[in-house]
């Protein structure tokens, strides 16, 4: 390969660097978490376009600008409708989903947004909530980050604010996912089938297939959301 060559593709990555530098600059995203999906492809296929263009003779410097500002005059007056007509966001931006609404976990949105039990449990970690009875509201945002509000009774003040004995933390066992009981967690929680079929009974539920999710804490007892059909 000639020096000439090498310089050429030097000159192809600089102007490529440039370009989209200053289109991020122009979109004013300074997080990747900000992002929609929207946004986040248009991201992947400017990045495609510079990187395709390097590596292939064909293509020369005027067809990478020429490309690559099209695409991101085509972001530009997408992000124009969005911001001037209000209907076409839900489309073309995505719109928040409510998971958990009062407490009650929402089947149909985790559905709609395919998340499952598990899923939805993990990303509340994150958020440092480990168990679903403290939340009032679970949203997922248009770029998929969750909104947690919490119900009053674990919010602040703390008990370190009131100035209260500190209580031990226990560990939340998620018992029943989805109908299917996690036989491994029932037995760290130190239970068995039998233990499980009770508290069933108790919250008047016949088998675990009616129950879209339940869980043990050794503070606060047994919980379960009954699985409406």
């Amino acid at each position: 390969m000639k020096f000439d060559t090498y310089g050429y593709i030097a000159i192809e990555l600089i102007v490529g660097f440039s370009v989209l530098l200053i289109l991020t600059k122009l979109f004013g995203k300074t997080q990747l978490k900000e992002l929609t999906p929207f946004d986040f492809i248009s991201a992947l296929v400017l990045g495609e376009l510079v990187g395709n263009a390097i590596y292939d003779k064909k293509v020369h410097l005027g067809m990478i600008l020429f490309a690559t500002l099209v695409w991101g005059l085509l972001i530009i007056v997408t992000e124009f409708v969005t911001q001037k007509f209000r209907k076409t966001r839900s489309f073309l931006e995505g719109k928040p989903s409510i998971l958990v609404r009062r407490g009650k976990i929402d089947r149909k949105e985790l559905k709609k947004n395919k998340v499952d039990i598990d899923q939805l449990q993990s990303m509340l970690r994150q958020k440092n909530v480990f168990s679903i009875r403290e939340v009032e509201y679970v949203i997922m945002e248009s770029n998929g980050d969750l909104s947690v509000m919490k119900k009053p009774e674990f919010t602040t003040p703390t008990t370190q604010d009131l100035s209260l004995p500190l209580q031990p933390v226990y560990l939340t066992y998620p018992i029943i996912s989805d109908g299917v009981v996690d036989e491994n967690n029932l037995k760290e929680a130190g239970f068995d089938d039998n233990w499980l079929s009770k508290q069933l009974k108790n919250n008047k539920v016949s088998k675990p297939e009616d129950v879209l999710y339940a869980e043990w804490n050794e503070a606060k007892g047994f919980y379960l959301q009954k699985n409406k059909v």
